[in-house]
């Protein structure tokens, strides 16, 4: 680096006039990405439509919802929505990269209230809604007892063997490992070094879990997650200090771990094929490429901010309280129509949630938890 510290790496260079204030801790800011929110939005969109027309094995509820196999029922829908499964995975990815983006100069204390508020309240919603749905319309999912959908509240279930309200939340237990290992990253201060170090080791265990037989090394590994959010990281810092080697390095390794992945999530659902899934990845990630190097920067329609918003609330709320509407109402319409029905009204619930739930709830949230730390760094200088 010519004697400049790794960690001190400055932003790329650019012209006079387009350049923008450099940050105190290295980099440049830059404009919001709109065009995340609508990649967040349409992965969302997949993962929807999976659930709803791209099942099709004996033991999956796709059959049991529409009374038959949705490859016959819905044939040109099926071979697109089998895909959507895949929408899971571009979520991980954008979670490293926006993460990375809105943790750089922030504290510990700041992590952990903004990673709350953003998290709990509409899961909560999601929890009770769903729960709701069930008890209404019985017959294609089992309702878990009181005591276990009470403590799906804590979105902690899964790491003490409880059963989710929602099978989508098991994406939740990922993001909360990759957010409790980088959360060691941000009390130690964000650089570029930093960074580049956490997933070098971050992916060497996630690696090494699966034979290590050591199991809690993979459960803090996460090998099945690790290496999307590692893209994620990996092009984040492109977008804050430019591309370099190391990055394009980083990036290629995660794709290479991810496309084995892949497979596996194919052999798992077994309704598409693996050199369909590493293609719909392979362009996601060099569209992400051109993100982070700043060629969709003049992207500004506002209304993608909105969309992105509907998308946590779409996720929670969607899979069995949907599936359980589609089999009640699937001999009264065509079933595409019924579809676009269902996704369209679950996209007027998020739309609700963002507005009524989310904004009040983490407004309330924030107050409470400042004051709370307010009064632990009191009693701390008391002591």
């Amino acid at each position: 680096m010519h004697g400049v510290a790794l960690a001190d790496r400055p932003a790329r260079t650019v012209p006079t006039a387009a350049r923008k204030p450099v940050t105190a801790s290295g980099g440049r800011t830059r404009p919001r990405l709109y065009v995340l929110d609508g990649i967040r939005l349409l992965a969302a969109l997949l993962v929807v439509l999976h659930h709803y027309a791209g099942t099709n094995r004996v033991n999956q509820p796709g059959n049991a919802i529409w009374g038959r196999p949705v490859s016959e029922l819905m044939p040109s829908w099926f071979r697109v929505a089998s895909f959507g499964w895949i929408g899971v995975e571009i979520f991980f990815v954008i979670s490293g990269f926006v993460i990375c983006m809105s943790c750089w100069g922030r504290t510990p204390k700041d992590f952990f209230v903004s990673r709350v508020i953003r998290l709990y309240p509409a899961y909560w919603f999601g929890v009770l809604f769903t729960t709701a749905v069930l008890v209404a319309l019985p017959g294609v999912w089992e309702r878990l007892p009181v005591r276990e959908v009470l403590f799906n509240l804590t979105m902690l279930q899964q790491g003490s063997d409880i059963p989710n309200v929602d099978l989508v939340y098991w994406t939740l237990w990922s993001e909360l490992r990759f957010y409790l290992l980088f959360l060691v990253v941000v009390a130690m201060g964000l650089t570029y070094r930093r960074v580049v170090v956490f997933c070098c080791v971050w992916g060497a265990a996630a690696m090494l879990a699966p034979v290590s037989e050591f199991p809690l090394l993979v459960l803090a590994a996460d090998p099945s997650g690790a290496w999307y959010f590692i893209a994620g990281l990996a092009l984040y810092l492109m977008h804050r200090f430019g591309q370099d080697l190391l990055l394009w390095g980083i990036l290629a390794m995660s794709w290479l771990m991810g496309q084995l992945e892949l497979g596996e999530r194919v052999a798992y659902e077994q309704v598409s094929s693996w050199r369909g899934a590493v293609l719909i990845y392979t362009a996601f990630l060099l569209f992400m490429a051109a993100v982070a190097l700043g060629h969709t920067d003049r992207v500004r329609w506002k209304w993608l901010a909105t969309a992105g918003a509907l998308t946590y609330p779409l996720y929670l709320t969607h899979y069995l309280a949907g599936t359980a509407i589609i089999h009640r109402l699937r001999d009264t319409t065509d079933p595409r129509l019924l579809v676009v029905g269902v996704t369209a009204g679950f996209l007027m619930l998020s739309w609700l949630v963002h507005r009524v739930v989310e904004r009040p709830v983490a407004r309330v949230l924030k107050r409470g938890l400042d004051r709370s730390f307010t009064r632990l760094r009191a009693f701390q200088r008391a002591a």
